[in-house]
Formats: structure tokens, sequence, C-alpha cells
């Protein structure tokens, strides 16, 4: 039985590891360590080796763990979509928009792709949760942590393979995201060499900065108050009405639809003046249940299979998906003949999302971070429906290739 068994001190143990993480990160020390090393790879592992010694529980039915990911993963959600201005993507412009759904359209058919390719380097035992684990994957290549629990849950997954695909996701995104990085202190010679137009960088910082101004504030207690009341309320509701839905296979189940109507409720409500609550810290609150939701996940972890080296098929999956998705964009961008700026916080708003995508913006330019939170935004409504398509071409693409149906 574990040292800590009860609900809510395991929530405070779960909560101590964040803050603590969180604390850390914000010293002198910690910057450095953590721009080497991702504070998420420590959000998911330090809960697993926690579980791991029994300090904690690592059963996935534990009640706490339910709890967290039935009703604060939606809310989260709520929380972070709402501040979706979708008029003002649009308005970023033609090459704005059309590199980021190139690399969402990249992600969703690479990853079959990358999967048919290579299969037989898969171990067979995985069975069915091979394609699920990559369709989780995808959720987070797409919108971000949130998504791929989401698409996960969504798909039946086991959570046995959700911290191979962390591991996946945290080596490859995190390779890319460093050529992206390289990208930004090139950008003017190599816009240069292709005569892309960079007088739209002025306007994107104009209008980045007169957004900053326009929505920080510091929060007030209504505020908090408000943004819970949306989060779980819209949660509540969405679970009292996804039961009446239809569900269609292993794709669309009553927890597709919560997730689904949660979303649209968010995007609703960002046509309207509540979307000011993220002046006051609506993704921030978001973001703390879905850190809590990455805990969670890594608390349910086993280091046996994690550490095994018959797993490193997943690696080069996930490799030749990530060079997928890198080839179409520089393609595009070389037919668009657009500024490497949009190549890069285009594809960073799906791989890495609101957490990375506008520092790879700010890498630019200072000003330009918030069209980096932008379209990761955007990445986060478009996470969940385009991963749910992901989902059903790879499981289309795991019948075909006639692999094995369940883990052995």
């Amino acid at each position: 039985m574990p040292l800590v068994s009860e609900p809510v001190s395991v929530l405070a143990v779960l909560l101590s590891v964040l803050a603590g993480l969180f604390l850390f990160g914000g010293t002198r020390s910690g910057r450095k360590f953590f721009s080497r090393v991702p504070l998420l790879l420590f959000a998911y592992f330090v809960p697993t080796a926690l579980s791991n010694l029994g300090v904690i529980p690592s059963d996935p039915q534990f009640p706490l763990f339910e709890f967290i990911k039935d009703w604060l993963l939606p809310a989260s959600l709520i929380l972070l979509v709402l501040a979706v201005d979708l008029r003002g993507i649009f308005r970023l412009g033609k090459p704005a928009m059309v590199l980021f759904f190139a690399g969402t359209l990249s992600i969703v058919v690479g990853g079959p792709i990358a999967y048919f390719l290579c299969s037989p380097l898969i171990p067979p035992e995985w069975g069915a949760e091979a394609w699920k684990g990559l369709a989780a994957l995808a959720g987070s290549w797409i919108g971000g942590g949130a998504n791929f629990v989401a698409i996960g849950e969504s798909v039946g997954v086991d959570h046995a393979i959700l911290p191979l695909m962390v591991v996946v996701d945290v080596a490859i995104a995190n390779a890319w995201m460093a050529v992206l990085l390289l990208f930004a202190g090139r950008e003017k010679s190599m816009d240069e060499s292709m005569g892309a137009d960079r007088g739209t960088l002025d306007a994107l910082r104009e209008s980045a900065e007169t957004f900053s101004r326009r929505t920080r504030r510091s929060p007030a207690l209504g505020d908090l108050l408000l943004m819970l009341a949306l989060g779980l309320g819209g949660t509540a509701a969405a679970w009292a009405l996804a039961p009446r839905l239809p569900e269609v296979g292993d794709i669309v189940s009553t927890f597709t639809w919560v997730v689904l109507l949660v979303t649209g409720f968010s995007l609703v409500l960002s046509m309207t003046r509540v979307r000011n609550l993220e002046g006051a810290g609506a993704s921030t609150l978001g973001s703390v249940f879905l850190y809590l939701l990455v805990a969670t996940i890594g608390a349910k972890a086993d280091f046996g299979q994690i550490l095994d080296p018959g797993n490193a098929g997943f690696l080069v999956v996930g490799a030749v998906w990530m060079s997928i998705h890198a080839s179409v964009l520089l393609l595009v961008r070389r037919w668009m003949r657009a500024p490497v700026f949009f190549l890069a916080v285009g594809s960073q708003a799906n791989v890495g999302g609101a957490a990375s995508a506008p520092v790879v913006a700010a890498a630019f330019h200072p000003a330009l971070a918030p069209v980096g939170v932008l379209l990761a935004i955007g990445g986060y409504v478009l996470g969940t429906v385009a991963g749910i398509a992901c989902a059903a071409l790879l499981q289309s693409v795991h019948t075909m290739a006639g692999l094995p149906g369940v883990v052995g």
C-alpha cells in the first residue's frame, strides 16, 4: 500500500511537486537548467518516481486521478480556448494561416504514414495500444497537453503506453524546436535568399503589442470565481448532455463528446466579453489544471516499460513523423515565399502549443510572443477535431496492415 493514499493528501503531494518545480524554474539556476531539459518532463516523471517508489498510488482508477481526468481536463480546455480571438488569428495574414494549417494537416497525415512505414519496429505486444498512443501524441502535436490526454481518453488508450509517448513528444518536439530557434537567428538571410516579403511583420508587431496592452490586468476575486464557475459549470453541463449523444466506434466516445462540447462552449464565450478573463489569467488557471493532469499521467507510469530498449521503435516513428511535418512546411514556405517567422510560429503553435510557441515567436521579436499565443490557442481548438481525424487514420493503417489487435 502506498505511503500516501488519501486522495486530498495525494493532491497535496502533486501540488507540492509542481510548485517546487516552478519555484526552482524561477531561479537563475532553474532557468538555466530548464532551458536544456524541459520542466514538463519533470512534471511527468517526478510523480512517476514517487509512484514507483510506493509514495503515492499508481492505480489508473485511483479516485483523484479519475476526477482530474474527467473534470479538470475539460475545465482546462474551457479556460485555455476561452482566449481565442478567431478574427485576430485570421487577420494575421495568408502566410501565417496557410503555414499553420499546413502544419496541422502534415501532422494528421504524417502520423499514419510514419506508422505504416515503421510499424515493423513496434513491439507486437503493444497491439492496438500502439495506434491509440500515437493518436494521443497527435493531439499533443496539434494542440498540447490537454489534447494529448483528451484524444487518448477518447480512443480508450491504455495508460501504460502514455509515458512512452511523453518520451517521444519531449525528445522529438524539442529537437525540432531547437532547429526553429536556429532559424530565428538567421531569419533575415533566409528571407532575403528567397525574396520573402517581410513587410507584414511590422504590422504583426503593432497588432501584438496592442493585444497585450489591452488584455493585461490583475485578477479580482470575482474573476477567479467566474473562471471556476465557467470551467466546472461548463464541464458539468457537458457531462449531463454527452451520454445522450451517439458513440462512434473507438473514436467518438462519451468522453469525446464532453471534450467537443466544452470546446464549442468556450468558442462561443470567446466571442463575448467573457474572453477578457484571459487578461486576468484564465489560461493560467487552465494551465494549473493541465499540469495536475500531467502529474497524474506520470503517477500511472511504469519505469520498466519506459526504459525498455525494445520500445525505441516509437522514437523512430516520431522522428519520421516530424520529418514529414518539417518537409511539408519548408516546401509550402518556398512555394509562398513567406518569411521564415510564419513557418516557425505556425509549426510550434501545433507541435509545442501555448507553452513554447510564444518562446519561438519572441526569438524573432519580443513583441511577437502574443502571435504565438494566438496561433497556439487556435491549435487547442483544432487539436481535438484534427486529433480525432488522425486517430481514425491511424486505426485504419493498423487494420489494413493486419497488426495485432490487443495487448499481449
